[in-house]
């Protein structure tokens, strides 16, 4: 009881950092249309949490060492609720913008001590089942954002979406700093950190970002602003790895890399991160602007993933007692890019039914995915690395999901316009189905238009329409195959990592 109620609290808190990545996404519309939001601009909202969380992420190891478990996990804790609190009230896009990178920011450091705390609570076999509910929590909880925040969008209003987060946050708060005892605070750290090393690293992050996110609205390197930052970014992180190399005290621990286990989870975390992050914000994008699906229905639309994910859980933990977590994490792997070849048949007319099935081989084997990953990647270093190294790992998660959201959303403007102009080639006065069309569609507004060129007009806009869905949906199937690539190369090196056997005793208090 000692051990599972202050790792109770602090899943709680987890659970809801992780929530708010995604309870914005199928509310999407609602919160670009409270303000005035371009859909270029509305990714953001989703994006501007995940590269502060990722800035912060690695951090988190030293920030730990300096402030202790308790008291970083507490003031996380609070900063996110003040932030969340902000995020309820923002008046503008740029606004929103600003306070979820605050609230990204400030609840950052409550996923990766999670997982250290885990392995100081559940020595040996234990772990498994830590594993199993810090990997719950890390594939469920985006799932189930979009659902929750769907049904409090439609019940009250967006506003919601972030004023929710107040009670448990001031809860987990106050407890945290009530029960969690792990390691004390040492402030002699704060004078022995790499702070150049911290600046690189949170330019070279922001950068790369930016230019990921924005290339496409842009057109890449033709636009200076955002050439600029590609080289920025390239050249801070460069100096950022050789200066933690270099360093004895360095921000990160690259070194952790040596160890192949640790290579190859933050390989697979990576590529997991962008398969949770990326499939949750492009399903409700495709059936908020192309099927035109209210949050609630969005919701409703995506649960059975969520409830497959649960419903993974208790087979994970039969099988992570009698097969090699590996296989267990392989199959899982496997069976989120056989998802993705299911998505990849989406058409315009796809809802709620036809998503079932996918969405039900994308959520069950998350836990598969996630859980083994860190028993496999974390659980083989040494304790005195742990720390540092857990907020790398981390890291590679949520880097996967910015990354992999801002590749889909240039993906999807790339894409949409390709098929657009490949089947407008096709619309001319040669295309006997064309003419039968239009035919059809002048004879129906005839009977409510009066003029033939607003008749003429309606009919072209209708065409357009038609068209430009299509070409949408072409181009949802073609990232869902970009990402179903990601998951073949992940599943294919799984073999190369090494097992992991249990330790017998805790690992040593910091």
């Amino acid at each position: 009881m000692k051990a599972i109620l202050p790792f109770a609290i602090m899943c709680v808190g987890m659970f809801v950092a992780l929530l708010d990545i995604q309870i914005v996404a199928s509310s999407l519309q609602d919160i670009g249309g409270g303000l005035s939001a371009a859909q270029d601009q509305i990714s953001w909202v989703q994006t501007a949490y995940l590269i502060a969380e990722i800035i912060v992420i690695p951090l988190s190891g030293w920030l730990t060492r300096v402030l202790s478990t308790r008291w970083l996990f507490t003031a996380s804790a609070a900063g996110f609720t003040l932030a969340s609190m902000l995020c309820g009230l923002a008046w503008n896009i740029d606004s929103m913008i600003v306070f979820r990178a605050l609230q990204g920011m400030l609840g950052a450091s409550m996923i990766p001590t999670v997982f250290t705390s885990s392995f100081h609570y559940f020595p040996g076999r234990k772990r498994v089942y830590a594993a199993a509910v810090i990997g719950t929590i890390a594939s469920v909880a985006p799932t189930l954002g979009p659902v929750i925040g769907g049904y409090i969008t439609d019940s009250l209003n967006w506003h919601w979406l972030f004023f929710i987060n107040l009670v448990p946050g001031v809860a987990v708060t106050v407890l945290v700093a009530m029960y969690v005892k792990i390691d004390e605070p040492d402030l002699r750290q704060l004078r022995q950190v790499d702070y150049i090393g911290i600046v690189l690293m949170a330019v070279g992050l922001g950068a790369v970002e930016y230019f990921l996110e924005e290339g496409t609205r842009w057109n890449w390197f033709s636009d200076e602003t955002i050439a600029t930052c590609a080289w920025v970014g390239g050249l801070s992180l460069l100096a950022f790895v050789v200066r933690s190399m270099m360093v004895s005290n360095p921000v990160v621990d690259f070194r952790a890399f040596g160890n192949r286990n640790f290579a190859i989870g933050c390989v697979v975390s990576f590529v997991t991160g962008i398969g949770i992050f990326s499939t949750i914000y492009l399903t409700p994008l495709f059936l908020g602007y192309v099927r035109g699906y209210s949050a609630w229905q969005t919701g409703i639309a995506i649960f059975s993933t969520g409830a497959a994910s649960v419903a993974g859980v208790p087979v994970y933990i039969m099988l992570a007692k009698r097969f090699d977590t590996r296989w267990i994490m392989m199959g899982g792997l496997a069976c989120f890019g056989l998802a993705m070849i299911g998505f990849s048949g989406i058409t315009s007319q796809w809802g709620g039914q036809q998503l079932l099935l996918p969405q039900i081989i994308r959520g069950f084997p998350q836990v598969f995915c996630v859980a083994p990953s860190v028993t496999l990647g974390l659980g083989s270093l040494a304790a005195e690395r742990l720390k540092y190294a857990s907020g790398l790992f981390n890291m590679m998660r949520n880097l996967g999901g910015a990354v992999g959201i801002a590749l889909s959303s240039a993906m999807l403007n790339m894409r949409t316009n390709f098929h657009f102009n490949a089947l407008a080639s096709h619309l001319t006065d040669t295309n006997a189905p064309l003419r039968r069309m239009m035919a059809g569609m002048t004879l129906r507004f005839g009977q409510t238009m009066t003029s033939p060129v607003a008749v003429h007009k309606a009919v072209l806009q209708e065409i357009w329409s038609m068209t430009y869905a299509q070409a949408e949906t072409l181009s949802y199937a073609d990232t869902f195959r970009m990402i179903m690539l990601a998951f073949v190369v992940a599943t294919c090196l799984v073999p190369f990592m090494r097992k992991v056997a249990p330790q017998a005793a805790p690992l040593p208090e910091h």
